[in-house]
C-alpha cells in the first residue's frame, strides 16, 4: 500500500515553517541584509558576534563565534582592560570592543581559532604591587 503524502500529519506544520522562513528572508532582502543576497550590514557595532567571558582563578578567557573568517584576517588587540576584535569575511565584518571584567597582562595572551570559534586567554594582572621601603 502506497502512502498518500496528502495524509501527512506534519505537512501543514512544515508548510507554516517554510512560510515563516520565507517571510524572514524577504524582510532581510528588503533591508539589504547579509546572507539574503544583499550587501553586508553596515552596523560596525559587532552585534553579530556571540561572545562569552569566563573568569577563572588566575586567568580570563574570552570565547567568540566568528564563522567564515580566515585566521589571517583576525586582528586582536588588548591594552589590559579592553580587548578589541576586528575580523573580515566575504559576507561580513566583525568589530567588537570588550571591556574585560578584570585587568589582565596583555603580554600573556594566547589565542586559538578553530571551526569559527576564537578563544583568547589572558593571565590576570596583579591587582597591587609590593613597594619596598628603603
Amino acid at each position: 500500500m502506497r502512502r498518500d503524502d496528502r495524509d501527512d500529519p506534519f505537512d501543514e506544520f512544515f508548510r507554516e515553517i517554510e512560510r515563516m522562513m520565507n517571510d524572514v528572508m524577504d524582510d532581510a532582502r528588503a533591508r539589504g541584509g547579509a546572507g539574503a543576497g544583499g550587501p553586508a550590514p553596515s552596523d560596525p557595532s559587532g552585534a553579530d558576534v556571540h561572545l562569552d567571558v569566563y573568569e577563572e582563578d588566575d586567568s580570563l578567557r574570552v570565547v567568540a563565534d566568528i564563522p567564515g573568517v580566515d585566521k589571517d584576517d583576525i586582528d586582536l588587540r588588548c591594552d589590559g582592560e579592553v580587548l578589541t576584535l576586528d575580523a573580515a569575511a566575504d559576507a561580513r565584518e566583525y568589530h567588537e570592543r570588550v571591556r574585560l571584567p578584570a585587568r589582565v597582562d596583555e603580554h600573556s595572551a594566547s589565542a586559538s581559532y578553530n571551526n569559527g570559534i576564537l578563544e583568547v586567554t589572558f593571565d590576570r594582572a596583579d591587582d597591587s604591587a609590593n613597594i619596598d621601603l628603603s
